[in-house]
């Protein structure tokens, strides 16, 4: 990890394009650093003044007389290569470029950016932009942006890969009363980017929450490392935008066109600890009850209201985010009982009806909280008549106080009645809402971050013995000999049984004679398959024969094969016919990777055979981290396909073990050849014992 706490804590500062002009930006950037109360150095650079807002000005920063740990640049693009030539040959240790007209305008800047890059790696500078807004700290403090005002002090980092957005929260946070820690506008990220924050971040005192918004990952490999550990200090919380698919489109297998790009950012942020919010108000739902409240130790929620619709509304959004409504001791209930009116509901949801006041809120909020079964709480609030909203925002920041170890939300349903209310609890650390979801999704989010954190941080690696990397090498060497990109069903196979994936055996027959002579190896029934690299969807033109018996039904199925083929694709060059033994009957899934062009290969398990694209019963994992059998069968747990394996309906259960070691071997398979790009094996046919690939397509690549 490279110390760049400089950038929020420098002792010197130096802004090169400061102005004395208000319209300009130097001039913003400069007086942002003097009116945050900055205790450091301060030297304005610009040849053109002598002094501006008091403090001496430099015609260069070679001229000024101490070192500089942060230069913010703010001069015409043409200018900014030779200034930061400069500021490498003073010695700085960092640059913050605000100036625009780089990458993000085409060709040009890019050839400008890629120089700007070099000179800051032969000087060892850091550099934050070009094109951003700046960075601020609130505890150093210092707001060495553009942007207009200043965050309150509080412990919520934000890094932000959109200017735009990070001015407009700015803004809006002074309307919600947020306090932030840093702020962070990552620009085009030529050098430092979300990856380096976040991990700066991770080791700041003063940060509890660290929020992100990004349009892409620069790393996927390095993001998932170092949010792996991060995740562990402080909780991680990214809005991710540009969730289209249209890149799998291309896809040529059935896994590249259910993968998808988002498909990656979801598995990395979920394997690295990442919380993926799905929008700008859950991000902040979310920040809100990590930075103020504790973690909840199970996922039993108890709601109090005083009307019946929002606690049906709640207790929906419970079971929908997959929490459980908390069962109340004997005791508890008795209590409520005996000091609740008679048309109270004393089951969870607690109805206290519509007439109560700020005591019975009290009383029943803090008889819930005692409970043992109870790890969080929802205090509901209609504004009837003779409701108390105040002084029960009082009682419920009292009971929080009093109960610290549960995070307890609070739903103001209403408006203006209940505004006092709402201020209170928000300025003594309450997350408050206006109606019930959004508060469930936030209890959700950190019930399973705390799952996170319970789960062993060191993974243990199994062994899989029985690889044969070198058969695997040879075969991808003749088939790039070959000028082919797809491996044909004979080849697929021998690369499974390579990596000791069992599956229904394949082998070339160039004439009818060797087609019975396997067969004959093999034993009846056999399928027959045309060979052919031009030839996907061999069905279609009469190029697959099965269920077949005997020597006489081969020859002639072989017969008919290449007659049809041949009359069809007169053309295509055929290499031979596949011959493939039958297999029992199983509950087919499909196991299958498409390479990410930042995360690497993901894997994807579902339900398989010919409705794979269809229904979508899938879930991805990031190959790479897929280490263990109890990896694979969490996996293999969130999908429907799962109940099948258990045994439906009197069906025998189906062999798991033998799944999982065929799904830990492909993870495997596709971390150790990077050539690999696409593959399914759709299905694999899992038996009450054991399991076989069937229809095995692998898409490699060279990779020079």
């Amino acid at each position: 990890m490279t110390d760049i706490n400089f950038i929020f804590n420098p002792e010197q500062i130096a802004v090169i394009g400061a102005s004395r002009s208000k319209e300009k930006i130097g001039f913003a950037i400069l007086d942002n650093i003097i009116t945050s109360g900055f205790k450091g150095a301060i030297y304005p650079v610009n040849p053109r003044e002598e002094e501006i807002s008091g403090l001496k000005c430099y015609c260069s920063v070679k001229d000024i007389d101490s070192p500089v740990d942060l230069a913010i640049i703010t001069v015409p693009v043409s200018r900014v290569t030779q200034v930061a030539e400069e500021c490498g040959q003073f010695g700085v240790r960092g640059l913050v470029v605000i100036t625009a007209g780089f990458k993000e305008v085409g060709r040009e800047g890019l050839k400008l950016e890629r120089k700007l890059i070099s000179i800051c790696e032969r000087y060892k500078m850091r550099m934050v932009g070009p094109n951003c807004v700046g960075v601020m700290d609130t505890h150093t403090p210092i707001n060495a942006s553009f942007a207009r005002g200043f965050p309150n002090e509080g412990n919520i980092s934000f890094i932000s890969q959109s200017g735009a957005m990070l001015v407009s929260i700015l803004d809006w946070s002074f309307q919600m009363g947020i306090g932030f820690s840093r702020f962070i506008s990552l620009g085009n990220k030529a050098d430092l980017n979300e990856i380096d924050f976040i991990e700066s971040c991770a080791t700041d005192p003063l940060t509890s929450v660290i929020l992100c918004y990004v349009e892409d990952i620069t790393d996927g490999k390095r993001f998932v490392e170092v949010c792996s550990e991060a995740a562990r200090k402080k909780p991680i919380i990214i809005l991710k935008s540009g969730t289209s698919t249209a890149g799998a489109q291309a896809a040529s297998s059935h896994t590249g066109a259910l993968a998808g790009s988002d498909r990656a950012y979801e598995a990395a942020f979920r394997q690295s600890g990442v919380l993926r919010a799905e929008s700008m108000n859950e991000l902040f739902d979310l920040a809100r009850a990590f930075s103020s409240q504790p973690l909840p130790d199970q996922d039993r929620v108890a709601i109090v209201t005083n009307a019946g619709g929002p606690a049906i509304v709640a207790t929906d959004a419970v079971e929908k985010f997959g929490l459980k409504m908390a069962r109340f001791t004997k005791d508890t209930i008795d209590k409520l009982r005996e000091n609740l009116p008679a048309e109270a509901n004393i089951y969870n949801p607690v109805d206290i009806i519509g007439d109560a006041r700020e005591n019975r809120y009290r009383f029943a909020l803090e008889t819930v909280l005692k409970d043992q079964n109870v790890d969080s709480a929802l205090v509901l609030l209609c504004p009837a008549a003779v409701t108390e909203p105040e002084n029960t925002a009082h009682t419920i920041v009292d009971l929080n106080t009093k109960y610290s170890t549960k995070p307890i939300m609070a739903v103001y349903m209403g408006g203006k009645t209940l505004t006092k209310g709402k201020e209170y609890l928000t300025n003594h650390d309450i997350p408050t809402f206006t109606f019930p979801e959004p508060s469930v999704h936030a209890l959700e989010g950190m019930f399973r971050y705390n799952e996170y954190l319970s789960a062993p941080e060191t993974k243990i690696v199994e062994d899989i013995p029985d690889l044969d990397q070198g058969a695997v090498r040879s075969i991808l060497e003749n088939v790039f000999a070959d000028r082919r990109v797809v491996l044909l069903g004979h080849e697929a196979s021998a690369v499974m049984t390579a990596y000791g994936i069992p599956n229904s055996k394949i082998y070339l027959a160039k004439n009818e004679d060797e087609a019975v002579d396997i067969s004959d190896q093999l034993g009846y029934p056999v399928a027959l398959k045309i060979s052919s690299p031009r030839i996907a969807h061999k069905t279609d033109v009469g190029g697959v024969e099965i269920g077949l018996h005997s020597e006489k039904e081969v020859r002639k199925a072989y017969q008919r094969i290449m007659e049809k083929v041949t009359h069809f694709l007169p053309d295509a060059p055929i290499y031979g016919i596949e011959v493939q033994d039958m297999v029992d009957e199983g509950v087919e899934v499909i196991v299958g990777m498409s390479r990410d062009i930042q995360f690497g290969p993901l894997l994807v398990f579902g339900l398989g055979g010919i409705y794979v694209n269809l229904i979508e019963d899938v879930s991805f994992r990031l190959a790479s981290s897929l280490v263990n059998c109890d990896d694979v069968r969490k996996m293999i747990s969130e999908t429907k396909a799962y109940s099948l394996l258990k045994g439906y309906r009197g069906k025998k259960p189906a062999d798991l073990d033998a799944l999982t070691d065929t799904m830990l071997r492909t993870a495997r398979l596709v971390t150790d050849f990077e050539e690999i790009t696409e593959m399914d094996i759709n299905p694999v046919r899992v038996h009450p014992k054991g399991s076989t690939a069937l229809d095995i397509k692998i898409t490699i690549e060279r990779k020079d």
